[in-house]
């Protein structure tokens, strides 16, 4: 066997245990609970009446968000948005989704850190966390690339 049919196999057991890995997410419980909360959120009519109103709220926002500060509605569709979100937290399917949402990804961020150091060390990993907490060039972080 030559070193390209290695490379084969090797890639297609790494493929069936990906698989694999993908069903046992699916089984877990963090799915469970975000699928759960997703369907409750989906089926109450008034959260969905808000999530339109939400939807048309980003849509006017987006627009005025263009020129930034500088447009005379920036701050006033803003704060619309935030005022629509603010309604939305009131029901409790909406908090416990974005909870299970929250557990999930970071149940699938460290699963992630974990196939990618166990490579290598300096692997970057995104995450979707909106303040990342450094690492790396100009972060003030530890730097690898030199």
């Amino acid at each position: 066997m030559d070193v390209a049919e290695l490379s084969t196999v090797d890639l297609t057991e790494v493929m069936s245990y990906a698989y694999e890995l993908g069903d046992m997410i699916n089984r877990s419980a963090e799915v469970s609970d975000y699928l759960y909360w997703k369907t409750r959120v989906a089926a109450n009519p008034q959260i969905q009446e808000w999530v339109r109103k939400l939807e048309s709220k980003k849509e006017l926002f987006a627009e005025t968000e263009r020129f930034g500060h500088f447009h005379p509605n920036y701050h006033s569709a803003k704060d619309e948005v935030h005022a629509v979100e603010t309604q939305l937290e009131q029901f409790e399917e909406v908090r416990m989704f974005k909870q299970a949402e929250k557990a999930l990804d970071d149940m699938l961020h460290l699963m992630s850190e974990t196939i990618a150091y166990s490579v290598s060390d300096s692997i970057k990993v995104p995450s979707n966390d909106p303040n990342p907490k450094g690492g790396g060039c100009g972060s003030g972080g530890k730097c690898s690339c030199g």
